[in-house]
């Protein structure tokens, strides 16, 4: 074998071996996430130049009971965009999340934690803010 056959076979190894090191690093969060309390799935996927969220699946009476809108307020929360992280920025993405148990939006973000893990962050003034890692769901 040539010296120049065995760089190559050694250069795409290499660059095999390192995919998953990139995809974990930023990753992609498109898929069906479970919430950290686990009562619901969320669907990620691309929009803008990020990513929203639609409510798939959640348990209990799954009404957004809560919704600032009383004409909304009977409507099933499944359909529901949640997530409007439409902005990168550093390492993640920022906008816009909804929280149908209070009917309150928040200023948000969103961010890969690891290749099934995702951060979700919502702030009230930019101060005080809640985190929860969500789940990839195979």
């Amino acid at each position: 074998m040539s010296k120049t056959r065995i760089l190559a076979l050694g250069f795409c190894t290499l660059l095999l071996t390192g995919l998953p090191a990139l995809a974990q690093k930023g990753g992609n969060p498109s898929g069906v996430w479970l919430t950290q309390t686990g009562d619901s799935k969320v669907r990620l996927s691309p929009c803008g130049g990020g990513y929203c969220g639609v409510i798939v699946s959640t348990s209990g009476k799954g009404v957004d009971e809560k919704n600032p809108d009383p004409a909304l307020r009977s409507r099933s929360v499944v359909g529901v965009q949640i997530v409007n992280a439409s902005t990168a920025s550093g390492d993640g993405y920022e906008g816009t999340l909804y929280n149908p148990k209070d009917g309150k939006t928040y200023s948000g973000s969103l961010k890969m934690t690891g290749p099934a893990t995702v951060e979700v962050s919502g702030c009230v003034m930019g101060v005080f803010c809640k985190r929860q890692t969500w789940k990839r769901v195979n």
